[in-house]
């Protein structure tokens, strides 16, 4: 469920989806019902399974340390970077970018991410505070 989610953009649409999801197939895991009327937190200690949201937070802020650290101009971290400047823009809201995420959380990340010890210390408290704001 969670392939590839390092390069997702996390919108506040998606989180909860993903959230619905997981409890679905953790309900049906113990295999039970709705109508049962047995809470979330029950089920999430007998199954012992860590949200879903947290986790993909988690591989993101990985792949960003990594992406940062990147030596040789890959086209990975080119792309990252990158920003189109081909004519007029369309209408609305700019579509969300895999760094938005980072960038609002911590500011500049590619220069904080090359201390790669500094980068996991940080992502515990970084990625609740990340998540509070998707």
């Amino acid at each position: 469920m969670t392939y590839g989610c390092q390069t997702w953009s996390m919108t506040k649409a998606v989180g909860p989806k993903l959230r619905v999801a997981q409890r679905a197939m953790e309900r049906k895991m113990l295999g039970l019902k709705l109508t049962d009327k047995i809470s979330c937190k029950e089920i999430r200690n007998k199954t012992q399974v860590s949200d879903i949201a947290q986790y993909i937070a988690k591989q993101k802020w990985k792949r960003a340390g990594h992406v940062a650290r990147l030596q040789d101009n890959r086209w990975t971290l080119r792309v990252t970077e990158w920003q189109p400047r081909n004519g007029k823009r369309s209408r609305g809201r700019q579509a969300r970018r895999w760094r938005d995420d980072i960038v609002r959380t911590t500011g500049k990340w590619t220069r904080e991410a090359k201390d790669k010890e500094e980068w996991r210390r940080g992502a515990e408290g970084l990625i609740l505070q990340w998540m509070d704001g998707a």
